[in-house]
């Protein structure tokens, strides 16, 4: 199982960046996707959710508005389409996959059995 995130960058505040979490080795309408941030000196801080059926997605109060996520299923990825970016958006944004999320638990880190290495955002003027 592999999961790599990318699409990270250098974004002026209020500028979008579009993060693609790529997928193998597991089937992937079993797995809910989630993404998380962390910034340095900070708590691991969770951003969105998608759960395995797509029916179902979730999003962190900080970002509700303003981050999109979905999959495209023949491509095996999951985005993360973020506009309207900030300084606070600044972090390493990483990708994880879970067999079963719901409201009270895809922001916490124990569902998640697989973790992508991050992909770097720096929002700045």
């Amino acid at each position: 199982v592999q999961l790599q995130a990318s699409g990270g960058g250098l974004v002026q505040p209020g500028g979008s960046l579009t993060l693609s979490c790529a997928y193998s080795g597991f089937h992937l309408d079993l797995y809910a996707i989630g993404w998380f941030r962390q910034a340095p000196g900070m708590e691991r801080e969770a951003v969105s959710c998608l759960s395995a059926s797509d029916t179902s997605t979730y999003y962190g109060t900080s970002v509700k508005g303003r981050f999109t996520i979905s999959r495209d299923k023949p491509k095996n990825t999951v985005y993360l389409q973020m506009n309207n970016l900030q300084p606070e958006d600044t972090a390493v944004y990483s990708c994880a996959a879970a067999l079963r999320v719901g409201v009270n638990t895809w922001f916490t880190t124990t569902p998640y059995d697989y973790w992508g290495q991050g992909t770097q955002v720096t929002v700045s003027s």
